[in-house]
């Protein structure tokens, strides 16, 4: 029998289901807007590659990407929180070194903590967790791995995930979605996958800081990996660098213990599975030059700028809330 109780829960529940819907329609609606204009800055920051003895001018840049110079900086101030300018400026390899001589002392005091206390996304724990030899033995047999792919503000994500935790994050390109699952099904060619939009957009919204902060009691997020125990523990400690914080492959390389090691550490760098999470991006030449990217050059300028932009404007601030960059 359905009682007056139960017409109560059962509407509640659909209001509920309703809401989140449509909170999703909007944030996938702001997401592609957004996914749009960081193609826009992508473009802009590759043409300023190409052309940096010359150093273009703001209304040069603006034509190359089909802008008008107040549309641009309106966008991109809107992205980044800083206008074009000053964000070109946190690119610089003079910036860059002197970063890295900020961030000696901070991860020092990093890296002595520990490794075993996860690392810090917004307001969320981020622990790695590896495979057993016995899981990759037995390549991914009984594995069950759900993925999609949705925009974010750093370009559309390619996620797949398990029950004990997230296995991959790639950036994609426009039309290489399926060369990334291929990449998957070969290395687990004994899993089942099954698409789902729906479940992994929640992990993304909470990844990017689209969604509010977190429940005191929610577990944060867990990342599951196949690697050597070299590479674990070079992803390891790519989770102790700070936002807004860079390190040389030669500083990684002494907190690993193999001080002479700087490009086996490159090598372990470059193979990382689970961008932004493992931020990898965060790993510069000592000369300050920012290096490539496994995701792209201009995409690791633009994650490095914003996180730079959105360190100096919380530098009044003592909250730990997330700020996602805008639209």
């Amino acid at each position: 029998m359905i009682t007056q109780e139960s017409r109560v829960c059962q509407g509640g529940t659909i209001a509920r289901i309703g809401w989140q819907r449509g909170f999703g329609r909007l944030y996938n609606g702001l997401m592609n807007r957004r996914d749009h204009n960081y193609r826009k800055i992508e473009q802009a920051i590759r043409f300023i590659e190409g052309n940096v003895r010359r150093q273009p001018g703001l209304a040069e840049i603006a034509r190359h990407v089909g802008m008008s110079e107040f549309h641009f900086q309106r966008v991109f101030s809107r992205w980044a929180g800083v206008s074009p300018k000053k964000f070109l400026q946190f690119l610089t390899a003079e910036y860059a070194r002197s970063l890295l001589k900020k961030s000696r002392s901070v991860l020092d005091v990093a890296y002595d903590v520990g490794l075993s206390g996860g690392a810090r996304l917004h307001d969320l724990t981020v622990k790695l967790y590896g495979m057993t030899p016995g899981e990759m033995k037995a390549r991914g047999s009984a594995l069950a791995i759900r993925y999609g792919v949705h925009p974010t503000s750093f370009g559309p994500c390619f996620i797949a995930t398990t029950p004990r935790g997230i296995i991959a994050l790639h950036f994609v390109e426009p039309g290489a979605t399926g060369r990334h699952l291929d990449d998957l099904r070969n290395a687990w060619p004994g899993a089942t996958f099954s698409k789902d939009q729906a479940g992994t957009a929640g992990l993304v919204r909470r990844i990017f800081g689209g969604s509010a902060r977190p429940h005191a009691s929610d577990k944060g997020l867990a990342l599951l990996v196949r690697g050597t125990p070299f590479q674990m523990k070079v992803w390891d400690a790519l989770l102790r660098i700070p936002a807004g914080r860079v390190v040389s492959y030669q500083d990684l390389a002494r907190h690993v213990g193999r001080a002479t090691a700087s490009r086996a550490v490159g090598s372990a760098v470059g193979q990382n599975p689970v961008a932004y999470l493992i931020p990898c991006h965060r790993v510069i030449r000592g000369t300050g030059v920012l290096g490539e990217y496994r995701w792209g050059s201009a995409r690791k300028k633009a994650l490095l700028g914003w996180e730079a932009a959105r360190q100096r404007r919380m530098q009044p601030e003592a909250s730990g809330a997330a700020i996602s960059p805008r639209s």
